[in-house]
């Protein structure tokens, strides 16, 4: 994706510090990412999630609210009523960029925000909250014993994920008024509640009490063992995977051209992350993939090598030809599988090969079929597998073409 360094206005004049995340080709959809209470839109989590949509070609805006990260302000001065506020302030920023936000995801209080928020924004689709509080005024337990010192004189100063930040009555008096009890049954959006059972932060009730207050279209899906802020990678990309999946049933997807000379569409891989092998591949601008590669060699391991996703090409390749041939002749084929293993094969080893090459590549089918067949039926799908497509493909000479496109 390319990240972009955006400044938006504040309902109130601040200026906002902000990342738009668009993907590498056309924007079909537009969200909005609201971060964690005095976290910042840079946490890893954010960057993961914003990372998948834009693989399904959805730009994301992920901002710093008043006082925080990068943005201007005194964090002193704000409470939930100027999150929800900025929130807005994001959402018709992205409609005058020509985006309109059909998508909001909220974490933690940003996800209480986020519900707050949404019956004000014409344009949603859905809202994804992750470890959110069902009340505002849930966020007052990290205070711990500075609550009376708040009351008493008016502020204090809270230690909260190892910074000392000012904390006003008038932040207090704003939470215990802030519900969401109004905004839950009239979000006019798909919700997907996203929360970890052991969150020592924010409790697992809250998640079946905004359940049970929304309305349908809604789903509940459990985050195991994953702590409040998804501090784990594999815990954060499982949460990138929930959400990039849920959401496009729910978005108004605008479709990715087709070329006469691609009519299924383009394959884009595109790097997760500099520092590793792994590959975010989406096909026709409506499929995702990962690709990587083992950790012996570097990799992270969530998703199939190339050299996998080749064996899978010929396998599903394999199959389905096998089918459509048992179809049109009427062959009692209840069922086929394929499974194929690649290697390395001196070519002096290999009996169809090319002498003059060092080593060929060697791919293994082994095809079960299942159903009432004849030796004579058996022969024929056996024979037809090698008529598939892709094993064509690769026992041909095929022809890559490779031109630089400027950035």
């Amino acid at each position: 994706m390319h990240s972009e360094k955006i400044i938006f206005p504040s309902a109130t004049g601040v200026e906002l510090s902000a990342r738009l995340d668009r993907p590498e080709g056309p924007v079909r959809a537009a969200a909005i990412l609201a971060h964690c209470f005095t976290c910042s839109k840079d946490i890893a989590a954010a960057r993961r999630i914003a990372g998948r949509l834009a693989g399904l070609g959805i730009a994301v805006l992920r901002f710093d609210f008043t006082g925080l990260g990068h943005s201007g302000g005194e964090f002193a001065n704000t409470n939930f009523s100027s999150n929800v506020a900025d929130l807005l302030a994001a959402a018709d920023w992205m409609a005058g960029q020509n985006m309109p936000a059909q998508l909001l995801i909220g974490h933690s209080l940003g996800g209480a925000a986020a519900l707050r928020a949404a019956p004000q924004i014409e344009s949603l689709r859905s809202v994804i909250t992750i470890g959110a509080p069902a009340e505002p005024g849930h966020v007052a337990h990290n205070f711990g014993g500075k609550l009376n010192e708040i009351q008493e004189k008016g502020h204090a100063m809270v230690n909260l994920a190892g910074r000392e930040i000012e904390i006003r009555k008038q932040f207090l008096d704003d939470i215990s008024k802030a519900s969401l009890a109004d905004a839950l049954p009239r979000l006019g959006a798909a919700l997907l509640v996203l929360h970890a059972p052991r969150d020592s932060i924010v409790s697992i009730d809250n998640a079946s009490t905004i359940f049970m207050a929304a309305k349908h279209p809604k789903s509940f899906v459990s985050l195991d063992n994953a702590d409040h802020l998804l501090s784990r990678e594999t815990d954060a990309e499982y949460a990138a995977d929930l959400i990039s999946a849920w959401s496009s049933r729910y978005l108004d997807l605008a479709s990715e051209p087709v070329t006469p000379d691609a009519p299924e569409g383009v394959v884009r891989v595109a790097e997760a992350e500099a520092g590793g092998f792994r590959q975010d591949v989406t096909i026709g601008g409506k499929h995702q993939l990962v690709a990587d590669e083992p950790i012996s060699i570097g990799g992270t391991d969530q998703g199939p090598s190339p050299y996998q996703l080749l064996s899978a090409a010929l396998g599903a390749c394999t199959t389905m030809t096998i089918r459509m041939y048992a179809r049109r002749k009427k062959i009692s084929l209840s069922n086929v599988v394929c499974d194929v293993t690649h290697n390395k094969s001196h070519s002096e080893d290999c009996e169809v090969c090319d002498k003059s090459a060092t080593k060929v590549d060697v791919f293994h089918r082994h095809i079960r079929l299942e159903g009432d067949l004849t030796a004579e039926e058996r022969a024929s799908l056996l024979a037809i597998a090698d008529k598939c497509p892709v094993h064509r493909t690769l026992h041909s000479q095929a022809q890559i073409v490779t031109d630089l496109k400027d950035a």
